[in-house]
């Protein structure tokens, strides 16, 4: 069974969003990892191959969260990002394998010779 969220709080300064589970566990996930790691179809893609690479959002804030079932929450982000849906088991995995995940991200930037300060057009 999965762990349910007990608590969900974006931090005063809007760089964190901090998740605590019903067993315990508490997760606290930076902006930037939420939005480059978003389950959207506007960056997962709609099927296998089709991921982009989100450049240029070292500084992007959470400015909504909202319920989306029982199951899930809505992040809206400044830069006007708002669709992807962040299941619990999802928000679990960014939790626990995030900083993996986020290394890999990295090292695609690095491949696609762009950065995290630089916005430019996603590939």
């Amino acid at each position: 069974m999965t762990a349910t969220p007990t608590e969900i709080r974006v931090s005063r300064d809007r760089k964190t969003l901090t998740v605590s589970f019903d067993d315990g566990a508490r997760f606290a996930l930076p902006a930037e990892m939420l939005r480059v790691l978003s389950p959207s179809a506007e960056v997962k893609g709609h099927g296998p191959g089709q991921a982009v690479t989100v450049p240029g959002k070292r500084n992007v804030e959470i400015m909504t969260v909202t319920a989306a079932g029982n199951y899930a929450i809505r992040i809206g982000f400044d830069d006007m990002h708002d669709s992807g849906i962040y299941t619990w088991t999802y928000l679990r995995e960014l939790g626990e394998d995030g900083a993996r995940m986020f290394a890999n991200y990295e090292a695609e930037l690095a491949e696609k010779g762009m950065t995290r300060d630089r916005a430019e057009r996603p590939r």
